[in-house]
């Protein structure tokens, strides 16, 4: 896409840059001069229509990115900017550092996190052609810090996917669950290679499963948390995909409020034993909800509910448990 000569160069003039990015978005939207940045010390400053240039590559930032977290949706990530790389014209995404800690509990279990650029830097080479993670690439701005350049993936989230699937639970379970678990399997063996390489996902959540509008494959993204625990590494990892399954299982979030106004009767059979260990309004014990749910699949939600007397320690026991169930399930849904 961009001039040979542009490139021999080594860097890029103003109008290098004006005519890069008219390619992209057009003329008339192209600012009658750029500011350029080399350090994003300070994030907050890089804005849009700025030019990023990273190890002599330029980058038009366009806007800020959102997720949902901790219940709370939309919520900016100033410090993850979409941008158009405009020696190729393709849509990245560029992750600068934000330091961060906070302390996660789950039932008696603290686990302290951080957010790590060196280690999604790390993961994203480990990962390089694996098709189940995001892909990209880690450098250095001016001022050393370590940035992560992404391909960004056009989709949905599994989670709102799920929320498309069937008219009812019933027609969702029998007729699109079947797949999607294979597909889950999959994801799972994906973290088991991060957790055979010694590494670990640290922020397993449903929003950070991606469908690609492409090919309708699904990848992790944002493997930038790490966390401590004394007992065991992948822990955190484990209640994280734990809290999918169920997610997947129920066609979206089944809380105790919403049972209580819909359904009384299966809410007052709830006990405390039922309910998810990490989220305590959601029910892990699905089946007292939805009676066809098989025993080999709902022992797996058990395990991460509050009656639960072991948990899993690896990946290993619960895929072994899950193919199992997939087993099973494709056997009575044929």
């Amino acid at each position: 896409m961009v001039n040979q000569s542009i490139m021999d160069r080594g860097e890029f003039t103003q109008e290098d840059l004006k005519k890069l990015a008219a390619q992209c978005i057009g003329h008339v939207r192209v600012p009658d001069k750029f500011r350029i940045i080399t350090d994003t010390s300070n994030f907050f400053s890089v804005d849009f229509n700025d030019i990023l240039v990273l190890d002599g590559n330029p980058y038009l930032i366009r806007n800020y990115e959102r997720e949902g977290r901790f219940g709370i949706e939309d919520q900016p990530k100033y410090w993850v900017k979409r941008a158009i790389e405009l020696t190729t014209g393709k849509l990245k995404v560029i992750k600068m550092v934000f330091p961060e800690k906070f302390t996660a509990r789950i039932g008696d279990l603290t686990f302290d996190c951080v957010r790590s650029p060196k280690k999604e830097a790390r993961i994203l080479e480990l990962v390089r052609g694996h098709r189940n993670f995001m892909q990209g690439m880690s450098t250095k701005d001016s001022a050393g810090n370590i940035i992560r350049i992404i391909d960004y993936i056009r989709g949905s989230t599994m989670a709102d996917y799920v929320l498309t699937l069937g008219n009812d639970h019933y027609e969702y379970f029998f007729e699109f669950f079947p797949p999607l678990l294979n597909d889950y399997i999959d994801l799972v063996k994906a973290i088991q290679f991060l957790h055979n390489s010694g590494e670990k996902h640290g922020d397993i959540r449903r929003d950070h499963i991606i469908r690609s509008k492409h090919d309708s494959s699904y990848c992790w993204i944002d493997f930038d948390f790490n966390y401590w625990h004394q007992e065991n590494m992948f822990t955190y990892d484990m209640f994280g995909l734990g809290n999918i399954l169920i997610y997947l299982v129920g066609r979206g979030d089944v809380t105790s409020q919403h049972l209580r106004k819909s359904s009384t009767s299966v809410f007052d059979q709830l006990i405390t034993g039922d309910l998810n260990i990490v989220f305590n309004n959601r029910v892990a014990n699905l089946q007292k909800v939805y009676p066809y749910i098989p025993d080999v699949l709902n022992n797996i939600l058990l395990h991460f509910s509050f009656s639960a007397d072991t948990f899993y320690d690896d990946t290993d026991q619960f895929l072994s448990d899950l193919e199992e169930a997939k087993t099973y399930i494709n056997t009575f849904t044929k």
